[in-house]
């Protein structure tokens, strides 16, 4: 198990499991809202449709394709 932040509040989690996958088990599926106010999270799982974006240590990336690792400091765009 590894230890994370996310929107600032600690998080435990299997080491190199997907951060969407992470964040869905912790009851963070909406991770986002698009310009027009709607809810994003996971949508394809595969890292095309971007729909999962969040930051992780300044970074934008797609969790769906981002293994959780220790030590991660993930800002998604809610808190």
């Amino acid at each position: 198990m590894i230890e994370l932040t996310v929107d600032g509040r600690p998080l435990t989690a299997p080491a190199g499991q997907s951060l969407a996958a992470v964040l869905l088990q912790a009851g963070r599926g909406v991770l986002r809202d698009s310009p027009s106010g709607a809810p994003r999270g996971l949508y394809c799982g595969i890292g095309v449709c971007q729909e999962c974006r969040v930051v992780v240590d300044g970074e934008v990336v797609r969790s769906c394709v981002t293994p959780a690792a220790a030590g991660m400091r993930v800002t998604t765009g809610r808190t």
